[in-house]
C-alpha cells in the first residue's frame, strides 16, 4: 500500500480512544479525536528489521500512518498528540473521500529524556494516493527519515549543499520569525505618523528583508 514494499506492512487498527483516555488530554481534544476521526491504521513499519536498511543513530523505526477523516481538516492538536504517544518517527496519511495528504513534524529525542521533541507540521496539498511523496531514499533509517520530510515539505525544506535536515528545519522556522517581524512592522509603519519614525523603522525592515532574503 502507498507504494511502499510489501515487507514493511503492518495494517493494524489502532483504536482512536488510546490517544484520548488518559486524564491528563484535555475535554476538547478528546472531543476532536470523536468527532474528526473515523478510524486510525498502521500501515507500514520502516525499520531494519523490515527493509534492507542499515539501522540510524538517531531513527530506529520510521512508522506510517493512515488517519481516515470525517471532514477534510483536522486539528493539527490531534497530530501532535499521537506523536507525543508514540515513541517512533511518524508520516501521517490523512485520508478523505478518496484522497489524501501526507504531514510529518521534525521530531527529535529530548535531551536527557525518553521524551520526543515534535516540531511544526509540514504536509501536502489532497493528492490521490498514487501521487504521495513517500520514495524510500538512502541507505539507512535516518536518511529514510530525513528524505520523507523534505519530500512531504517540498520547497519549504529546500536543502542547501551539506545542510542537515535539523539545520534546515532551524532556518525555516527562523524564516516564518522574521516573516512576521516584518509583518507586523509594516502594520506600524502605517500607523505612525511621525516621519522621522517612519524612517527609523524603514531602515529596521529593510535589515529584516536582507536578512530574510540571506535565509532564503
Amino acid at each position: 500500500m502507498f507504494g511502499l514494499p510489501g515487507s514493511t506492512e503492518f495494517n493494524r487498527r489502532i483504536p482512536k480512544q488510546k490517544f484520548y483516555e488518559k486524564l491528563s488530554v484535555p475535554p476538547a481534544l478528546k472531543r476532536v479525536f470523536i468527532d474528526q476521526i473515523q478510524v486510525i491504521y498502521w500501515r507500514n513499519k520502516i525499520a531494519s528489521t523490515t527493509m534492507n536498511l542499515a539501522a540510524g543513530e538517531t531513527v530506529t523505526e520510521v512508522e506510517i500512518f493512515e488517519v481516515r477523516l470525517e471532514d477534510p481538516k483536522l486539528n493539527v492538536s490531534v497530530l501532535r498528540q499521537i506523536d507525543r504517544e508514540i515513541p517512533y518517527h511518524i508520516i501521517f496519511l490523512l485520508e478523505y473521500q478518496g484522497k489524501y495528504q501526507a504531514w510529518t513534524a521534525y521530531k527529535e529525542a529530548a535531551s536527557g529524556s525518553n521524551a520526543f521533541k515534535v516540531g511544526r507540521y509540514y504536509h501536502t496539498d489532497w493528492l490521490p494516493e498514487a501521487e504521495l511523496p513517500l520514495k524510500i531514499d538512502g541507505l539507512n533509517i535516518d536518511t529514510v527519515y530525513e528524505n520523507f520530510v523534505r519530500q512531504i515539505a517540498g520547497n519549504t525544506l529546500r536543502a542547501d549543499s551539506g545542510e542537515s535536515l535539523k539545520d534546515s528545519v532551524e532556518r525555516d522556522e527562523k524564516k516564518k520569525l522574521l516573516e512576521k517581524q516584518i509583518a507586523a512592522l509594516k502594520s506600524k509603519i502605517r500607523r505612525e505618523r511621525q516621519l522621522n519614525r517612519q524612517m527609523e523603522m524603514n531602515m529596521e525592515l529593510k535589515k529584516l528583508k536582507k536578512i530574510l532574503e540571506e535565509l532564503s
